[in-house]
C-alpha cells in the first residue's frame, strides 16, 4: 500500500476553468511579520494578495514576547551576535545568511520606529534588554512583553493603507498550483465564496510554524504547518524538519491553555527552582538560567522526571515586585488571573513546542527550488538559526527576510504579467475506507508527539510513531474534505510524518534535537542538513552540505 504522505499531490477536488480566478503580481500566504513586511515591499513593485486563514493579527508574531535582537549599542557589536548565533546553533548555522540578519537588522527596526513603533526608552536611548545565548544586553522590545503585537499592529497599518496592496482574511490556502513546475499561486478556501484560486506571477509562503502539532505549545490555533505541507506535496525540499524548539518556561496550570512566559523573565535575574526551592541550573551549565533554550528545557524536564512533579518554578520574589510588574505587564496580569501573587509565590512552569527551526529550503534571496515560490520566516530554513534558535532572533529573521522575499518578488513579477496557464484539474476519488473522528484524530496526534517527539526521543519510540500516524494516514489522508479543520488536520499529520521521518534519521544529539539512544554529537554531520523531499517514487531523505 502506498505511502499516501508521498502519494497525494492535491487536498482537494478542483478544474481551474471552473474556479473563480483573481489575478495579482504577487501571492502571500501568511500574516506574520514576515508575510506582512514582504506584502509591504513587494507593492512597492506591483499588485499584492496577501491571504491568511484567520483574522490578520492571528499569528505567532502577535503571542511573541521577548524582542527583536539587534545590536543597538556602542557596547555591541555585529561580531559578537553573529558570534553568539553561530555558537547557539551548534554547527547547522549558514554565516552568510546569519551576517545578513544581523547587519541589516537595524534598518528594519529603524524603519519600524518611523512607521510609529513605539519601543521601550530611557529618555532618548532604547532599552536593551538580555537572554539566554547572548553577550550583551541587544533584545530590543515594545510595552515590556508585547512586542510582537507591537510590531504586528505597526505593519497591519503600514499595510492597510499601501496602494495595490489588498488583504483577504478568512481564506485557506489548500494548495500551491504548479504548471509545468513553475508555481502559478495557489488554490483557496473562502468561508463566505468558497473555493478560488489566485494566479500570481510569485508566491511567498510566510505561513509560520506548526506547534500545534503538539499537546504543549506556545503557539495559537493557526500554527498548523500549512505551509510546510504546502510545499512538500509540490515537491520542495525541506530542511532539518527534526529541529523543533522547545520554550523552557510556559506557565503551567491544569487544564489551562499554555502560556509563554518570555525567558526575558530570566535575563531580568529570575530563578529557576524546584518545589523545595533549590536552585538547580547551575548544575547544567556555566550560564545557569540564561543558558541556551535546549539545556534548559532537558534540565527541566530531567528534574521533573527525577522529582516525580508536573512542572519546575521561575522564582522573582527576590525582584522589585513594582519593576517587574512595569516590565512584564502581560505576564504579571496572567498570573494574576491564576491568583499567583509573584511578589510571595514562584510561578509554575514546564517546557512546551515552540518555534519550527526547519523549513522550506531557501537560499539568500528566500528563493525556493520551485520557479515562482519563495518562502520566509518560520516557514522557510533560511540558514540562520541552525540546530538551535538564539532567543529573539526569529523576529529579525522574519523582518530581513521578509524585506528581501518582497523585494525579490515584486521586481520579478513586475516584469513578467501574470497569466492563466492552461487547463490545471485535480481528480480525486471518494474513499471507500472508514472515517476517523477528525477532532479525535488531532488530539491523539497531538499527544502521541509530545510523548514521543518532543524533547527527548528514542529510536524504538521513533519508529512506533512513524507507524501509529502512517496508520492514521490511510484513513485520513486519503478523504476529501470541504472545511479548514479537515485540511489542517491532513496538514498536522503530514509534518508530524516528516518531523519523525526526519528525527529517526538523524542519529545524534545536536541543538534542539536529543536523542537518548545516540546522547552525543557526530562530528561527521556537522553542516550537514537532512533533506526531505516528495517524489514520485516517494519520500526522498539525504544528508547535504
Amino acid at each position: 500500500m502506498s505511502n499516501l504522505y508521498d502519494a497525494r499531490r492535491y487536498l482537494t477536488r478542483f478544474d481551474v476553468q471552473r474556479l473563480p480566478s483573481l489575478f495579482t503580481d504577487v501571492l502571500v500566504i501568511g500574516s506574520g511579520v514576515a508575510g506582512l513586511r514582504a506584502a509591504i515591499e513587494a507593492a512597492r513593485y506591483g499588485s499584492v494578495l496577501l491571504i491568511t486563514k484567520g483574522r490578520v493579527d492571528e499569528s505567532n508574531t502577535a503571542w511573541a514576547q521577548g524582542g527583536v535582537a539587534v545590536v543597538m549599542s556602542p557596547e555591541d557589536s555585529f561580531e559578537t551576535h553573529v558570534a553568539d548565533t553561530l555558537t547557539v546553533g551548534c554547527g547547522l548555522c549558514d554565516p552568510a545568511a546569519v551576517n545578513r540578519i544581523v547587519r541589516e537588522g537595524p534598518e528594519r527596526v529603524r524603519e519600524l520606529i518611523d512607521w510609529g513603533g513605539i519601543f521601550d526608552r530611557r529618555g532618548e536611548q532604547l532599552l536593551l534588554g538580555l537572554e539566554g545565548g547572548h553577550s550583551a544586553p541587544r533584545i530590543v522590545h515594545a510595552l515590556g512583553d508585547a512586542t510582537g503585537r507591537e510590531i504586528v499592529n505597526t505593519l497591519i497599518r503600514v499595510a492597510r493603507v499601501t496602494e495595490r496592496l489588498r488583504i483577504f482574511e478568512d481564506c485557506f490556502a489548500i494548495d500551491l498550483v504548479d504548471v509545468g513546475g513553475r508555481c502559478c499561486g495557489a488554490v483557496t478556501y473562502h468561508r463566505h465564496f468558497g473555493h478560488q484560486i489566485f494566479w500570481a506571477g510569485h508566491t511567498i509562503l510566510a505561513t509560520g510554524g506548526c506547534g500545534q502539532v503538539y499537546r504543549e505549545t506556545t503557539n495559537p490555533e493557526v500554527a498548523t504547518g500549512d505551509g510546510h505541507a504546502l510545499a512538500y506535496r509540490a515537491g520542495v525540499p525541506l530542511r532539518d524538519m527534526e529541529m523543533v524548539q522547545f520554550h523552557p518556561t510556559t506557565l503551567y496550570v491544569a487544564g489551562a491553555t499554555r502560556a509563554l512566559i518570555s525567558e526575558a523573565v530570566r535575563g531580568e535575574g529570575a530563578y529557576l527552582v524546584d518545589r523545595q526551592g533549590r536552585r538547580f541550573m547551575p548544575e547544567y551549565h556555566p550560564d545557569a538560567e540564561l543558558a541556551p533554550r535546549d539545556v534548559v528545557s532537558r534540565a527541566i524536564l530531567k528534574e521533573m522526571a527525577v522529582q516525580g512533579a508536573t512542572c519546575m518554578y521561575l522564582d522573582v520574589r527576590h525582584l522589585n515586585t513594582e519593576k517587574f510588574r512595569k516590565r512584564f505587564p502581560m505576564i504579571s496580569r496572567l498570573c494574576e488571573e491564576f491568583d499567583i501573587d509573584i511578589a510571595t509565590q514562584c510561578i509554575p512552569v514546564r517546557p512546551a513546542a515552540h518555534y519550527m527551526i526547519g523549513g522550506v529550503v531557501v537560499d539568500e534571496m528566500t528563493r525556493t527550488s520551485m520557479p515562482g515560490l519563495l518562502a520566509c520566516g518560520e516557514a522557510a530554513s533560511s540558514g540562520v538559526h541552525g540546530a538551535n534558535r538564539l532567543a529573539s532572533n526569529s523576529l529579525l529573521e522574519g523582518l530581513v527576510f521578509g524585506a528581501i522575499a518582497g523585494r525579490v518578488a515584486g521586481e520579478a513579477a513586475a516584469s513578467e504579467p501574470v497569466t492563466a496557464p492552461g487547463r490545471v484539474r485535480s481528480d480525486i476519488e471518494d474513499s471507500v475506507r472508514t472515517a476517523l473522528d477528525i477532532a479525535d484524530v488531532r488530539n491523539s496526534l497531538r499527544s502521541l508527539m509530545w510523548r514521543n517527539v518532543g524533547i527527548e526521543r528514542c529510536g524504538a519510540r521513533l519508529t512506533e510513531t512513524a507507524e501509529i500516524i502512517n496508520f492514521w494516514g490511510r484513513y485520513v489522508m486519503d478523504k476529501l474534505f470541504d472545511d479548514r479543520a479537515g485540511w489542517e488536520t491532513q496538514n498536522m499529520l503530514t509534518l508530524a510524518y516528516l518531523i519523525t521521518q526526519a528525527s529517526l534519521r538523524r542519529e545524534e544529539s545536536r541543538g534542539v534535537h536529543y536523542r537518548s539512544d545516540f546522547p552525543d554529537t557526530n562530528p561527521d554531520l556537522t553542516g550537514r542538513h537532512l533533506i526531505l523531499q516528495r517524489t514520485p517514487e516517494g519520500l526522498r531523505a539525504e544528508f547535504a552540505g
